[in-house]
C-alpha cells in the first residue's frame, strides 16, 4: 500500500530487518579493524653518547698589598693568598700548574715595577709555605679526582720574602695557571 492511499495521519514505518542491521555493523567493524591492524613488525633502536673529560680553570688575584722594606718587612715576610678555581668532568683526574711568571729569572719568580726593579716572591701549595707550586713534576698540585662537575677552589699561598732592598713603586707579575686532564 502506498502512502498516498493511506488515511490521513497514518505513517508507514519502514524498518530494517534485525539481521540486516547486525550484519552491516559487523561488516563495518571488521573492515575498520583490518585497516588498523593489518600487521606489525618491530626492531630495536640503539641509543648512545660519549662523555669526554673536560676541565675549566679561572683565578682570583694573589694581592700582597703594601711591602715595607724599612720597617714591617725588614725582618718579616709578607704573606697573602689567591685562588685557582677548577671544574672538571665527574671522575676526571687533573693536575694544576702555576708558571714562573712574566719576569722570572731562572726559577725565581719576580714582580717588576715596569723598569729594572724587581720584588721576588714565591707561591706554595700549603699554608706552611713549604711546598712550592710550580708547573711540572712534583711541583704540580694533584688533587683527588673530581667528585662532581662542581667547581673546586684551591688556595695559592704566596710569600714576598723579607729584607728586600727595592725602591717605591707598584710591582706586578702575570702567572699562567694551567689545568692538565
Amino acid at each position: 500500500m502506498s502512502s498516498r492511499n493511506q488515511p490521513a495521519g497514518h505513517r508507514q514505518n519502514i524498518s530494517w530487518p534485525r539481521v540486516g542491521v547486525a550484519t552491516t555493523l559487523m561488516l563495518l567493524i571488521a573492515v575498520s579493524s583490518r585497516s588498523h591492524a593489518a600487521g606489525s613488525a618491530s626492531a630495536n633502536l640503539s641509543v648512545s653518547a660519549s662523555v669526554a673529560n673536560n676541565c675549566t680553570i679561572s683565578t682570583s688575584p694573589l694581592a700582597f698589598g703594601a711591602y715595607d722594606p724599612v720597617v714591617a718587612n725588614a725582618s718579616t715576610n709578607l704573606d697573602a693568598t689567591g685562588t685557582v678555581t677548577v671544574a672538571c668532568t665527574k671522575g676526571a683526574t687533573a693536575t694544576i700548574g702555576l708558571g714562573l711568571g712574566s719576569n722570572a729569572s731562572g726559577t725565581t719568580r719576580r714582580m717588576t715595577d715596569g723598569s729594572t726593579n724587581f720584588l721576588t716572591y714565591e707561591m706554595y701549595q700549603d699554608s706552611s709555605r713549604s711546598t712550592t707550586w710550580g708547573n711540572s713534576g712534583a711541583e704540580l698540585l694533584s688533587p683527588v679526582a673530581a667528585p662532581s662537575k662542581s667547581t673546586r677552589d684551591f688556595t695559592v699561598y704566596g710569600r714576598v720574602p723579607s729584607n728586600q732592598d727595592v725602591p717605591a713603586g707598584s710591582y706586578t707579575d702575570t702567572v699562567t695557571a694551567t689545568v692538565n686532564f
